[in-house]
């Protein structure tokens, strides 16, 4: 397993490297080792701060196989717990969003306080050593910044708002009046990676897979630059089919799995959830400052037909990936300068 991770060298600058091996792709291992050491130890984005506004209002989510809970307590603390009963290990939670005024296993009744406190054990007298102010549910690290929630679920360096950084300070008041419309999820056959690889290419695949896209950028100015723990891809728009305005796109990544796409009062995040070695599921949630609804389907159709183009594509490569014709490729030093960022940040994370 650790020569398996060494596969990859990331001190190499972006002209001389090498793409992380394919096994990285498929491998049982190197995902679980993934849930492990990327997706537990980032700050990662699990839902919108919509949802989570009002004092007992909830979202859930999952994480690579991590079940989390978040939720605003009656002091409008917002609160984020791994969503497992201490009991018997049931999911205390099952939709997507709501409201509660507890939290209550429908297993066994074991009901828990919005802070995590165990308040009801039914039927538990006489158990020996066990204390109810010992078995609160597992809380992990929660924040915000605009319509995004994200959590941490073990304790690393390192705020939210350092690894966002620079793009809360980029993006400015580019989010102003925006509300959310609408949501829609794909199930992709493949791994997590090829689709945020797909994302990061600097826009070289937007000619061939994306014509109706392409019409609508200035490729000659699609620029790329990497931060931290975010990038940013850059180009004019021309417009498109009334769907999206004439001005400057911005294409951000935050590591590990999230997106952000902005145009000039339309935005989509679209996030990356790990479902195996070989599955994913892209979540996709549209906001407009427009309340034209015949803008909106028209923005959310063009986005709809991208999506089903990158989804093909995807699936193909994993294909490739797994089929034990390919190992590793090389980078586009003119386009490909955030997917070799994707793999040094990767790297690190498995390496350490």
């Amino acid at each position: 397993m650790i020569d398996l991770l060494r596969g990859f060298d990331l001190e190499l600058p972006l002209e001389r490297a090498h793409t992380v091996p394919a096994s990285w792709y498929h491998d049982p291992d190197v995902y679980r080792a993934e849930r492990e050491r990327v997706f537990a130890r980032s700050w990662c984005i699990v839902g919108r701060a919509d949802q989570v506004e009002q004092p007992g209002s909830f979202l859930t989510a999952d994480l690579a196989g991590w079940p989390i809970l978040v939720v605003r307590d009656s002091d409008s603390t917002l609160r984020a717990f791994l969503n497992v009963c201490r009991h018997r290990a049931t999911p205390l939670l099952t939709e997507p969003c709501g409201t509660v005024t507890k939290l209550r296993c429908r297993y066994h009744g074991w009901t828990y306080d919005l802070a995590g406190r165990l308040r009801g054990t039914p039927e538990f007298d006489g158990v020996a050593d066990f204390r109810r102010e010992d078995n609160g549910l597992h809380q992990v690290e929660v924040a915000s910044w605009g319509p995004l929630v994200a959590v941490r679920v073990q304790p690393a360096g390192g705020t939210f708002a350092e690894h966002l950084a620079p793009m809360p300070e980029r993006i400015g008041t580019g989010l102003a009046g925006l509300k959310f419309v609408e949501r829609r999820e794909y199930t992709l056959n493949c791994n997590w990676k090829v689709y945020v690889d797909n994302y990061l290419d600097g826009g070289y695949h937007v000619n061939t897979i994306h014509p109706a896209l392409a019409g609508m950028l200035d490729y000659s100015q699609y620029r790329t630059t990497t931060f931290d723990f975010t990038s940013v891809q850059t180009s004019p728009v021309t417009g498109g089919a009334g769907s999206v305005r004439a001005g400057l796109a911005q294409y951000w990544y935050a590591y590990p799995n999230f997106m952000l796409n902005l145009y000039d009062g339309v935005m989509d995040t679209n996030l990356v959830i790990p479902l195996g070695p070989d599955r994913c599921r892209v979540v996709f949630d549209f906001y407009f400052a427009s309340g034209d609804p015949a803008f909106h389907a028209r923005s959310v159709a063009t986005a709809h037909q991208i999506q089903l183009e990158d989804l093909g594509i995807c699936e193909d490569v994993q294909r490739g990936l797994a089929s034990g014709a390919f190992d590793t490729g090389r980078f586009s030093v003119k386009r490909e300068i955030a997917g070799h960022h994707f793999h040094r940040l990767l790297a690190r994370s498995l390496q350490t």
